[in-house]
């Protein structure tokens, strides 16, 4: 039975870091560096990095848990001058309308974006990975998920 106690000791979860109110907010009036992306694909990780620098106590450090509260995928237009100028979800997480607010309020928040130089405006579409703690990552960063099989073996392999 110690192993069975051993497991669960380590099997508990990373640890989300907490929003504390009186951390600066980036967005607004603070023009962040022009991005230098010539396809929206590129801009992708300059929108991503963005968004990190923006909320940089909401992000959840290490793999994700292997549930997540939410997934949604959201599309932000994004002009020249790096201002939003609509939100597109494609897939929204409508069990969790909260979060659904909080993904659309955070991506309006960090804005301005950094300036596309080389596009004359940019869709940016990236997938919102949201824990239950309210902390999140995005696909392009993200830092993976416990549970998963980091060997590469198949799972229901023979274990060979």
């Amino acid at each position: 039975m110690a192993w069975l106690s051993a497991l669960f000791r380590r099997a508990a979860p990373p640890q989300a870091i907490p929003a504390q109110p009186d951390a600066p907010e980036l967005g607004g009036d603070t023009a962040p560096a022009p991005s230098s992306a010539h396809t929206a694909l590129d801009y992708r990780l300059d929108a991503a990095r963005h968004v990190y620098a923006c909320n940089a106590t909401r992000i959840y450090r290490g793999p994700l848990p292997p549930l997540l509260h939410a997934i949604g995928v959201l599309d932000v237009q994004i002009d020249a001058h790096g201002r939003v100028q609509r939100l597109d979800w494609l897939r929204a997480p409508r069990h969790a309308p909260e979060v659904v607010r909080e993904i659309e309020r955070t991506a309006r928040a960090a804005a301005p974006y950094p300036a596309p130089l080389h596009l004359d405006g940019v869709t940016w579409t990236d997938t919102w990975l949201w824990d239950a703690s309210g902390c999140f990552q995005l696909d392009t960063l993200t830092e993976g998920q416990l549970g998963g099989d980091e060997d590469g073996a198949e799972a229901g392999g023979d274990g060979d």
